[in-house]
């Protein structure tokens, strides 16, 4: 199969083309066109000249044409779910789980397409506004380029080209260029939805060539990007007054507190630990237990972890399966034994087999070392001990990333210490960080990222607030 690019409503040939292989059993799967930046720029160009359409189009239209999208992704479930964990290697049953989303972000883009609204302004609330009326409307911005990773290859794609449809935008995308294939399908459906010719346009290869082109081109007006924090430092320090979304992952902590119900919470913990081979920006990698249980906590985490099922991301059963890339196995590898070589304990895992990195689980891990501080997107957890809950607090804090973070406790003045001072950009009471829902504000701080994703925070980032004002007297 030969998968060219999307521009302007069409496939059209690229100059050359990669091989797409399954991350599992590395079967060739598709050649992907590699987009050349005259590619790139024709595909801004027909976003380009589509911008005018969209912002015209009634929100009515918009909204109609993103439920008939989340329409076709319910009556293709289980084909778009297969297609996931084809080019993604991710578990059937997580692949399933994550079309079900996609089509809850498009009904909730939807929604917010037919709500996108403006407020009045007292202006005689100041001296010298009295006798003036004034009222603000949301406009789109224009050309918004889209730049998505491989964890979530359909959703991440809509929380992205979702939002921008429904306040009037056209979208240049560039997904990953492990998963174009789950791009290509959303792409078939909005033009068989009735989407305008380019106002989606979808192009894959290189990253650095296509988004070199994105950062200069002055008629893309927005950037949102989901990826690691080197790239979208680059993105922010060379895109100029574009506006820019960044959602750039995170070393994501749990605190679990005495007193608390292990046998309640240590599955929840295992599932934000695992799910997705740990491949995920909120996934749980690093666990702080109150020392009066940790060895209980422990070793029923051990035992929980245990029953995951590694195997082919095809079968129903399968809850872990192959990492992304075979050198993203030797990277997690490489920082494993280094943690165990400066005094980390290996409980369980630490090995590979055939791209599948074996559920890991390690105590008393230096706080310095790459497993602890840096983003391991790895199925790798450490668990460590602490006194008393603010050195808890402290512990999550000591880290370059927020994005979300979990607590577990039973006593209320520590779930609200923990809501006031945790740096994170989202706090969840008993409950992991790996929880979201795709109507919530979902962004990070410090090396997290700026902006925020979830439809309705998505939609204010990608429209600008105009004001009129009319002289009554």
């Amino acid at each position: 199969m030969k998968k060219d690019l999307w521009i302007g409503g069409e496939y059209r040939s690229a100059a050359s083309y990669n091989e797409l292989k399954n991350p599992y059993n590395l079967e060739l799967l598709a050649k992907i066109g590699s987009a050349s930046q005259e590619d790139v720029r024709l595909a801004i160009s027909a976003a380009h000249q589509a911008k005018t359409m969209m912002a015209e189009m009634p929100a009515f239209e918009r909204a109609e044409i993103l439920e008939k999208v989340a329409r076709f992704l319910r009556d293709d479930l289980d084909e778009c779910a297969r297609l996931i964990a084809m080019e993604a290697a991710k578990p059937l049953k997580a692949a399933r789980a994550e079309v079900n989303r996609t089509i809850m972000t498009y009904t909730f883009a939807a929604h917010e397409a037919r709500r996108i609204h403006g407020e009045t302004v007292p202006m005689d609330a100041a001296p010298g506004g009295q006798g003036s009326l004034a009222f603000t409307v949301r406009e789109p911005l224009g050309v918004i380029a889209a730049i998505t990773p491989f964890n979530f290859p359909m959703n991440l794609v809509a929380h992205k080209v979702g939002p921008a449809i429904a306040a009037g935008n056209s979208v240049v995308l560039k997904p990953a260029s492990q998963t174009p294939l789950s791009a290509y399908r959303i792409a078939e459906y909005f033009h068989t939805a009735g989407l305008p010719a380019g106002a989606l346009n979808i192009v894959t290869g290189s990253g650095s060539k296509i988004g070199e082109v994105l950062m200069k081109d002055d008629r893309i007006k927005m950037i949102t990007f989901t990826g690691s924090p080197e790239v979208g430092r680059y993105i922010r320090e060379h895109s100029g007054l574009k506006r820019v979304t960044l959602e750039l992952g995170s070393n994501s902590a749990v605190v679990v507190d005495e007193g608390v119900q292990l046998n309640k919470v240590i599955p929840r913990i295992v599932n934000g630990a695992f799910a997705y081979q740990g491949q995920v920006c909120i996934s749980i990698q690093r666990i702080f237990v109150h020392e009066s249980i940790i060895d209980e906590f422990t070793e029923q985490f051990v035992s929980e972890t245990r029953k995951l099922k590694a195997g082919n991301p095809l079968e129903e059963d399968t809850d872990i399966s192959a990492m992304i890339t075979r050198g993203d196995v030797e990277r997690t590898k490489q920082w494993v034994d280094e943690a165990i070589n400066n005094g980390a304990d290996l409980r369980l895992g630490g090995n590979a087999e055939e791209g599948i990195f074996q559920p890991t689980v390690l105590v008393n891990v230096p706080l310095k070392e790459k497993v602890s501080c840096e983003e391991v997107f790895a199925p790798v957890v450490h668990i460590n001990s602490f006194r008393d809950f603010s050195e808890a607090i402290d512990l999550v804090n000591d880290s370059k990333y927020g994005l979300q973070a979990g607590i577990f406790t039973n006593d209320i003045h520590k779930a609200l210490q923990a809501a006031k001072k945790l740096e994170v950009g989202g706090v969840m009471i008993n409950e992991i960080p790996t929880f979201r829902v795709d109507q919530m504000p979902y962004g990070g701080v410090k090396m997290s990222g700026m902006g925020r994703e979830g439809i309705k925070y998505a939609v204010e980032e990608m429209t600008e607030l105009k004001l009129i004002s009319f002289k009554t007297e």
